[in-house]
């Protein structure tokens, strides 16, 4: 039988198993083939740790011990162990109180705890308040011991992996709901024109953005579109967009004057920003349908492109400042259509920021324009244009693109 050998370095004395020849318990076929773990004995008796220690180096439990002889020792030791194995009764807590404080220090590793006979019940309530099993002293032999700090390692590691799992489900359950803010049905009524609509988040392990959009017709003759970029991915950015978005559907519902729409926007971004680094951009289109004509107002956003006559052009509107940075009025840009057969498409700028080929040069503004104005383009569809153009970005890009693309696409007649 093999003993064990005690060792004293800096951080204090441990017990550590020498390895036994094949045939102990790291070969027995009833227990599930493990990796060496590292689990810290803290244990103020230096006789049970000694036989903690000799129990499980008669067993090859492939397992090395740390001992601790205190709280405030096992603070020091307790980084990258995968198992607590501790012991209620120390000098410097007792019960439960020793166990909160080793669940707080120690939340990737497992914990069991040691009691003895008249303290069975304390083990129950123990694992009550979250450690993985409990063991009774004098009841246990190296087998028993072994198994159950594997055991309570993999527990640990399935709790965390459902953890995992869950807060992954809130969060795909949390985007969906933000996700329904920020990208809403038109609200409309006219058949003179159509609206086609389009998301895709970006590569972020699928966290939706700030990107949104929003169409609304106030009277039969006029409808106002709006695409929008709040800077940045997550919860918050999302959160921001909707209050963006659901202010601007207010705000052309109430019959603001157009002048004041996006100054009244980049109140609510400046108050409602958690940061003050946080911008917004924004395209608003007002399209007046009787007379063939739209207004178009950007605020730091890529101009829409315009599809007309077999041609493809980014409306020349004035670029204005981004929302957020510096409060200005955006300048409105008169786009007047020659026929009644156009189409008119507002995009984020995720669209335009993927790269072309092996450099660092971007699709930008015109290459989409050329993407558009691609013979092959022409044989798809209008509500099946903006899903071919970002698998053209992405053909492109070599890969998925890495910002959110939202898109609107207006349409007068076939325009094309």
């Amino acid at each position: 039988m093999t003993r064990p050998h005690r060792v004293t370095g800096p951080a204090g004395p441990a017990v550590v198993p020498r390895p036994l020849p094949q045939g102990g318990l790291g070969h027995h076929p009833g227990l599930p083939p493990g990796e060496r773990l590292r689990v810290l004995l803290v244990e103020d008796d230096e006789g049970d740790a000694f036989l903690v220690g000799e129990l499980l180096a008669e067993t090859n439990s492939m397992i090395d011990l740390l001992v601790a002889t205190s709280l405030s020792e096992a603070r020091q030791r307790v980084m990258g162990v995968d198992c607590v194995l501790l012991d209620l009764g120390l000098p410097d807590a007792q019960g439960l109180d020793g166990l909160r404080q080793v669940l707080e220090m120690s939340s990737g590793a497992a914990v069991c705890v040691l009691t003895g006979r008249t303290d069975e019940h304390l083990g129950i309530v123990a694992v009550a308040e979250g450690a993985q099993d409990y063991l009774v002293k004098g009841q246990v032999d190296g087998v028993l011991l072994t198994r159950a700090l594997r055991y309570a390692v993999e527990r640990k590691r399935a709790d965390e992996n459902a953890r995992r799992l869950r807060e992954v489900e809130l969060r795909q359950a949390e985007s969906a709901r933000l996700e329904r803010g920020l990208l809403p049905q038109p609200l409309m009524s006219t058949d003179q024109i159509a609206v086609h609509t389009f998301y895709r988040p970006g590569r972020h392990a699928a966290l939706i953005g700030g990107d949104f959009y929003d169409v609304v017709q106030t009277r039969p003759d006029r409808v106002d579109l709006i695409v929008g970029d709040v800077c940045g991915h997550g919860v918050d950015e999302a959160a921001l967009g909707v209050e963006l978005r659901v202010a601007w559907r207010a705000l052309i519902l109430a019959g603001v004057p157009d002048d004041e729409v996006l100054p009244a926007l980049e109140q609510v971004l400046m108050s409602e920003r958690r940061l003050q680094e946080i911008f917004a951009t924004v395209a608003t289109t007002r399209l007046d349908i009787d007379a063939n004509r739209a207004t178009v107002r950007l605020a730091g956003h890529p101009p829409p492109l315009l599809l007309s006559g077999g041609k493809v052009a980014p409306v020349p509107a004035p670029g204005g400042l981004l929302l957020g940075v510096r409060p200005r009025r955006p300048v409105a840009f008169d786009l007047e259509f020659d026929t009644d057969d156009w189409s008119l498409l507002m995009y984020t700028d995720g669209l335009i920021e993927g790269r072309v080929g092996a450099g660092d040069e971007r699709l930008d503004v015109p290459g989409l324009t050329g993407l558009l104005d691609e013979p092959a383009n022409h044989a798809v569809p209008l509500p099946e244009l903006p899903g071919w153009l970002v698998g053209r970005a992405e053909q492109l890009n070599g890969g998925p693109l890495a910002d959110d693309v939202a898109m609107l696409l207006v349409s007068r007649g076939d325009s094309r």
